[in-house]
Order: C-alpha cells, then sequence, then structure tokens
C-alpha cells in the first residue's frame, strides 16, 4: 500500500488523496455530520474510448457488468444494496464511466464488496447481454422523441466529424448489435484497470479505512494502464464551421449556436462564471434577452462541456420556426460584441455571486461532492478545495472575463446547427 499523497483542510471537510498498490488512485472527503457514504468507482474511459465499427461499448460495459458475477447474479446485484436501504447507480459520458452507491456506514464493506465483484469478475452471460442490448436498442429510440437532446447529439457529430467525440454515447441499433461479450472483455481489460481509476468516498468516513478497504478489494484488478488517449486527441483544427438547417419532427424549432476551442487552464474559472452570466437562471443574459425582452422562446440555456483536450459552448432556445433567424440574431450580436466590454463591473459580481452560492449549496449533496473530486483529480490531476476554487472565481476581473469571451467566441468561427419544426 502505497498510501496517503494529499490532504485539503476546509470548513468543507477534509479532503485526502492516496493510492493503493496497485495503482489505483483513492480520494475520500469526510463529512462527519451525515450517517451516509457515497461510493462511486471511476474509470477513465467513455464513449471516446469506442472503436470506430463498436460505438456504444463503453455504455454497453456498464450495463453489462449488472448482469452477473460468480457470487451474485442479476436479482442478488439490483436488490443487494435496495435491500439495506441504500442505492447503486452507474453513468457513462463521453470520457468516463461511473458506478455509484449510497449506502448507511454499516453497510460500507457491502457496498465495497458489491462494487468490486462488478468491476473484477463479470460473467456477462450471453443469454443477459442479449436481453440487455434490448434495453439499450429501446434506450436510443427513446432520444429520438427528445428532440432536444437529438439536436446536441448531431451538433456534436458534425463539429467532431470523424472523431469518437462526434458519436454518440449510446451508440446505434446496428453498432449495439454487433457488440459481443468478447468486445465487452478486452475493453475491461483495456480500461478498467487499476491506474485508470479512482475510487471517490464521501461522507462518514475515514481516509485510512477507505483506503485499506480499496487496497484489499480492488487489488485483482490489473496495474497496466491504459491505452494512451493521445491517440484519439481531437485537433483544433480539424474542427469546420458549420451551419444547418434541417426539418424535424416536433411542434417547435430547436436552435443550437455552438463553438469549440482548445482547452486552456488559464481560462477555466472565467469560463464558469461566463457559462453563469449568460445562460444559468432567469436572470441570465439571455433569458433576459430572449425570453422577457423578446419573447422569443420558452426554454432557453447555455453549455458548457470541458473535456481533456477541447471546450465547446452551446447555446440552445426552443422557438417558432419564423422565429429562428431573429433569435440567432440575438444570440450572435450579444456573444460577438468588441466594442464594448462583455459585462459591466456589478454584472460580473453578480454571476459570481451565483456560481459562489450554487458551488457552495451543492456541496450539500453528496454525490454531487463525490462527482467533484473524482472529476478534479481525473482533469487536473489534483483535487482543488471548494475554498480555492472560490478564490479563484473571487479574483476573475472584467478584463479577464472579456479575455475568455475573445477567446471563446472570436478565435473559433460559431456554428449553427437549426430543426424546424414539421408536424409528423
Amino acid at each position: 500500500m502505497q498510501g496517503t499523497t494529499g490532504t485539503i483542510r476546509e470548513a468543507a471537510g477534509m479532503i485526502t488523496e492516496g493510492v493503493t498498490s496497485n495503482g489505483l488512485r483513492i480520494v475520500t472527503n469526510t463529512v462527519p455530520h451525515v450517517e451516509s457514504v457515497t461510493l462511486g468507482v471511476w474509470i477513465n474511459a467513455g464513449s471516446r474510448e469506442d472503436p470506430d465499427d463498436l460505438q456504444g461499448l463503453a455504455h454497453v460495459v456498464e450495463h453489462a457488468v449488472f448482469k452477473g458475477t460468480p457470487s451474485r447474479d442479476y436479482i442478488s446485484i439490483a436488490r443487494c444494496m435496495e435491500d439495506t436501504g441504500g442505492y447503486i447507480d452507474a453513468w457513462t459520458t463521453k470520457e468516463n464511466t461511473c458506478l455509484c452507491i449510497r449506502c448507511l456506514r454499516e453497510h460500507l464493506d457491502l457496498a465495497f464488496s458489491l462494487l468490486s465483484d462488478l468491476c473484477c469478475n463479470p460473467l456477462f452471460p450471453e443469454e443477459e447481454i442479449d436481453k440487455e442490448k434490448e434495453v439499450i436498442i429501446d434506450e436510443i429510440q427513446s432520444i429520438t422523441d427528445s428532440p432536444e437532446e437529438m439536436v446536441f447529439d448531431d451538433f456534436d457529430l458534425h463539429a467532431f466529424e470523424n472523431h469518437p467525440l462526434g458519436l454518440p454515447i449510446l451508440g446505434t441499433e446496428q453498432s449495439i448489435e454487433a457488440i459481443t461479450t468478447g468486445h465487452l472483455r478486452q475493453f475491461m481489460q483495456s480500461f478498467y484497470t487499476a491506474p485508470n481509476m479512482v475510487i471517490s468516498a464521501v461522507g462518514k468516513v475515514s481516509h485510512e479505512d477507505i483506503l485499506s478497504r480499496a487496497e484489499t478489494y480492488f487489488n485483482p484488478l490489473p496495474a497496466a494502464k491504459a491505452p494512451n488517449r493521445d491517440r484519439r486527441t481531437y485537433r483544433p483544427g480539424c474542427y469546420t464551421p458549420f451551419s444547418i438547417s434541417k426539418p424535424f419532427p416536433s411542434s417547435q424549432a430547436q436552435v443550437l449556436y455552438g463553438t469549440v476551442a482548445e482547452r486552456c487552464n488559464r481560462h477555466f474559472y472565467s469560463l464558469l462564471v461566463l457559462n453563469t452570466l449568460l445562460g444559468t437562471g432567469m436572470s441570465s443574459t439571455f433569458n433576459l434577452e430572449l425570453r422577457e425582452k423578446n419573447a422569443l422562446c420558452y426554454n432557453v440555456y447555455t453549455s458548457l462541456t470541458l473535456y481533456d483536450d477541447i471546450t465547446v459552448f452551446n447555446v440552445y432556445a426552443g422557438t417558432d420556426n419564423s422565429q429562428t433567424g431573429e433569435v440567432l440574431d440575438i444570440i450572435s450580436d450579444i456573444l460577438q460584441q468588441k466594442a464594448r466590454p462583455f459585462v459591466s463591473r456589478d454584472g460580473l459580481e453578480r454571476a459570481k455571486q451565483r456560481l459562489t452560492g450554487a458551488i457552495m449549496m451543492g456541496m450539500e449533496k453528496m454525490t454531487r461532492r463525490m462527482s467533484r473530486n473524482a472529476r478534479d483529480l481525473l482533469y487536473f490531476g489534483r483535487v482543488i478545495g471548494i475554498e480555492e476554487k472560490i478564490r479563484q472565481i473571487d479574483a476573475i476581473t472584467p478584463e479577464a472575463l472579456q479575455e475568455a469571451a475573445t477567446y471563446l467566441f472570436h478565435n473559433p468561427t460559431p456554428s449553427t446547427l437549426i430543426y424546424t419544426a414539421e408536424e409528423e
């Protein structure tokens, strides 16, 4: 056991990092006033790692590990934590997979036993995997009923053309049908390795206890490093701006404006503030301009996606077919302004307060804490304490925000994707 590698002491609770003898990184956040533990196993592999002809493989693996191990069938897995009052969940993103349990402190040993069983000993029984693939195909089909989800997937497909970041996490019906249990085992052998994983625990825990249990339960994980993600790096020069309009069966037009820029850690906190200012909440710039002032849409917001090597910013609005041009004009006018400051000093302070307030209130949710710590470790290589984050946000000046806006909105040419409403 290699032990503890770093500790952050702050009012929100002590955060400690460590590593096991096989290279599995551990981060714990002790919150003594709660009775529960939230335990997440993070794998630094998502749909970005899917082979070109097997889209959706990472997501199928996430489902398939629940279908049985030598000591548990799928029913036992489903009941295991729920019978104690806890629950288990899992999700796949484009870059990560997470298996997560929340339970009472007294059931922590059971939680470790179950998570290690899923990660180290899945059987992938053919009959159950075939059934689960049908469930996933149903999930894929359900997405087509949501034009809001579809327009984001479609935007990525064009923005990241010929790259796995552009492909849907769920895959396609054809690619799911092509996946075999051999593919599942090969993916796990490549990416479910100790150095490529993180265990994040939050709640009534001690770091030494979590580290000891991880050493015991996850010792079977191979210590080999996962394949280098550099081979699937997205180069900003590969991005070709586009402007596309196409019909889609829905009652409302879907407008998505977006841009892609190279990762820049220097602008990280400024981009968080910028996203808050522009499209988070009723008082955000786009909600006030598009909804309150001009009555052009009911639903409008921005999204900021931070991948390992690339940043994506989107503005979404649902509107009437006849108003899509006006919506895009307003979005472009706001984002492309150069002659005047992007925001007043008072507006910046309000946005910073909104962001820091949301971060602080989010600390009351244990699953969010667990995810935040794991993502920090995977994205930055270290956990960043809440107090450091707030200091960084407080230090942002109007000039820094303007520089971040220029970096994001003026260097790459923006793209637009419109789904015009077409009655079925």
